[in-house]
């Protein structure tokens, strides 16, 4: 382990930042002073691209992309291929890039390494960042990311979970402590002369305070190749591009700066550094120019006249100007002495820990979810929530299983209220012994709106994570309840996850994802294809589940369509539970019968959704019978017809029964290719590690 004085570190600036005393933009500036003053100055190595040889600082490297042979050469790519080389033969321990996200994807393919990020512009600007899987990727490969104000945070973390911002930090561009200086009547402009920076709002109010005002003078300092507005008066002076140096000298000059950006300023150092020096300082509220300085006069409305106004003030009153001149040279927000210690903390910190994943590796999980002890476990075969838990706990993950429904009917009197009241004081109680990471909850009713509150309140880091495999087609007046059950709990929850097509979802938030019903080699433990079954296929509705025998006048569209099915499929041996008569079978009873058969028919009840389907789909295809479904499941998305059957209408589905029944060959081998991709697509683990990922922000994908 090298110390932390050795730790070596390559900082990386975009290949058209001038690191230059010549030209030098905010970003230099912002590198060149906090590397002066960091304990790593000897082993800080910073790469870019300038024709000047009067750089900023030492242990600056120039790549120079100058002799580029061919003109459509992309630069990005040429810049990274020799900082690739310059990187990996001077062997980093640390890599920072500086606004540029593109360099960072495509450096992190090429050098293993540690990664911190750092922006000074708007994320939802920049090349490699205006998206939201673009920012995600950029949060799951870098040890840190720092963002130089609250407004490009802000920014960055649009449309994401606000929770990931404990992997970023925000650190001002900062300056020193100024000894005081003697002042002069000056109204000082610094930066770019263009609309964009309001110049044309400077114009038009110095010019009345010019000509009310004979003792003043005003001074503009920058360029603009393509502008046109120009100030024309005897005592205004436009000094053109100065270098930094000479800035800071006209800033601890004026008596007054201004800073009228229209634009949302990423930070605004103008602002600050005009702050530190002494002037009363008038800025606008774009973008992050408000976090620059406590002491500057915020400007209500962006116009030449409010302008104008808020400068005679200051002038009739010099009272009032020397005391925010006094303040802002004395209260100075943002010190580079303190913001250059932290840096360096987060430095060691990224050397010392070299996981790049946004919380840590083993976390605290509660997963809550019906487990049917009043039932004495019979819904077992069929538990998607046992399955998660079996997950959560392969992937090295501590879980805690709750279950919300036995405990409320164990601790029932003849109150339900009563006894749900009880459960909501045992979950949170046990949330706060238990302290989670993530809460994952399915198939309930039973938590109540405060009681997640409660939650947040305790944790403020908390995730909470709802999935639901019930049908959510509109049809149904059973799928009606439960969808807006789902839409209750996805106000409350980050994240929620449905096994059916989210695109059925009405809903403002943006939170559902598709989930597929896991397999368990624990639980779908039979391979079919290699035994004798006794029927050709197989079939259970779940009617009756609460008291295992059937009730009475419950009867769907799957009872008309499977009686019409038995009238087509003369002379097959139909093994049909859960209608008619036929008692619906759990636990061993429906494994005995399942592994009797030789194909299952995945019916669903209602209309065919896309990407539905219940548990059913797990059993049969898991346990490794020849399954047929629907076509318009659409579930050839993810299997083709050499692995499962698809049938367009009942009579499709009755020929293609009869065939498969007579085909033995054909049926055992579709069967087997069925269950193989089945259990290296959906099993539990991977199901499980997608529902994590999804819920802490982590690029993924479900179906690879």
């Amino acid at each position: 382990m090298l110390s932390k004085k050795n730790i070596k570190i390559a900082t990386i600036l975009p290949y058209k930042e001038n690191y230059s005393l010549e030209k030098a933009s905010a970003a230099s500036l912002w590198v060149s002073e906090f590397y002066k003053k960091s304990k790593y100055k000897k082993t800080n190595f910073i790469f870019g691209n300038t024709n000047s040889k009067r750089y900023l600082t030492k242990n600056y490297i120039n790549i120079n992309l100058a002799n580029l042979k061919f003109k459509f050469k992309s630069s990005t790519n040429e810049y990274v291929n020799k900082l690739t080389k310059e990187i990996i033969n001077k062997k980093f321990d640390l890599i920072e890039i500086h606004n540029r996200p593109l360099i960072l994807s495509q450096l992190i393919k090429k050098v293993d390494s540690r990664y911190i990020f750092y922006f000074h512009n708007d994320p939802l600007s920049m090349k490699g960042s205006k998206t939201i899987n673009e920012r995600l990727f950029i949060l799951n490969n870098v040890q840190k990311i720092i963002f130089v104000s609250e407004w490009t945070q802000n920014q960055f973390f649009s449309g994401l979970d606000e929770k990931l911002k404990t992997k970023t930090e925000v650190i001002y561009p900062s300056v020193n402590r100024q000894k005081e200086t003697k002042k002069f009547k000056y109204i000082t402009f610094a930066g770019k002369l263009n609309f964009s920076k309001g110049y044309d709002i400077f114009k038009d109010s110095i010019l009345k305070i010019l000509n009310e005002f004979d003792d003043w003078k005003a001074f503009s300092a920058g360029d603009e190749e393509r502008r046109k507005i120009y100030i024309k008066h005897k005592r205004h002076y436009e000094l053109g591009f100065l270098k930094h140096k000479k800035i800071l000298d006209l800033l601890n000059k004026s008596e007054i700066a201004i800073v009228p950006s229209r634009w949302e300023e990423p930070f605004g150092r103008t602002a600050l550094e005009a702050s530190s020096r002494g002037c009363a300082t008038i800025i606008s509220n774009r973008g992050g120019l408000t976090e620059t300085t406590n002491n500057a006069i915020v400007l209500k409305n962006l116009d030449s006249n409010t302008l104008y106004n808020e400068i005679k003030k200051l002038i009739n009153n010099p009272i009032k100007r020397k005391f925010i001149q006094k303040l802002s040279r004395k209260n100075i927000k943002h010190l580079i002495f303190e913001n250059t210690k932290f840096i360096d903390h987060i430095r060691e910190s990224c050397h010392k820990d070299f996981s790049v994943n946004i919380l840590k590796s083993k976390l605290k999980i509660i997963n809550l979810y019906n487990q049917g002890q009043k039932l004495n476990h019979r819904l077992f075969n069929i538990s998607v929530g046992k399955k998660f838990t079996n997950g959560f706990i392969r992937n090295n993950h501590d879980v805690l299983e709750i279950s919300d429904r036995d405990f409320i009917k164990t601790n029932r009197n003849f109150n339900l209220s009563s006894s749900r009241n009880t459960f909501q004081k045992y979950l949170i109680e046990t949330f706060r012994n238990y302290n989670p990471d993530i809460l994952f909850f399915g198939h309930t009713k039973n938590i109540d709106v405060e009681t997640i509150h409660e939650m947040k309140s305790i944790n403020k880091n908390l995730i909470i994570s709802h999935w639901n495999e019930d049908p959510i087609m509109p049809s149904l007046d059973y799928s009606k309840k439960n969808l807006e059950n789902i839409n209750l709990y996805s106000e409350l929850s980050d994240h929620n996850f449905i096994s059916t097509d989210p695109s059925i979802i009405k809903s403002k938030k943006n939170n559902f994802n598709f989930f597929f019903i896991p397999v368990d080699r624990n639980i779908e433990c039979y391979n079919v294809y290699d035994l004798n079954p006794k029927k050709d296929i197989f079939y259970a509705m779940s009617h009756g589940v609460n008291r295992a025998i059937l009730k009475d006048g419950i009867e769907d569209d799957r009872v008309y369509f499977l009686n019409k099915l038995v009238r087509k499929i003369n002379n097959i041996k139909y093994d049909f539970y859960g209608f008619s008569n036929k008692q619906p079978i759990w636990g061993p009873d429906f494994n005995n019968a399942l592994i009797n058969s030789k194909m299952g028919l995945n019916l669903s009840r209602g209309k065919p959704t896309k990407y539905y389907s219940s548990n059913r789909i797990a059993s049969i295809m898991g346990n490794g019978l020849l399954t047929y479904i629907d076509k318009k499941v659409q579930f050839n998305d993810f299997f083709n017809s050499n692995e499962i059957i698809f049938y367009n209408n009942i009579d499709d589905l009755a020929e293609k029964i009869i065939f498969y029944s007579k085909n033995d060959k054909l049926r055992k081998k579709i069967s087997k290719n069925g269950q193989k991709k089945y259990f290296k697509l959906f099993n539990e683990t991977k199901i499980s590690k997608y529902l994590i990922d999804v819920s802490i922000g982590k690029k993924t994908t479900l179906f690879k």
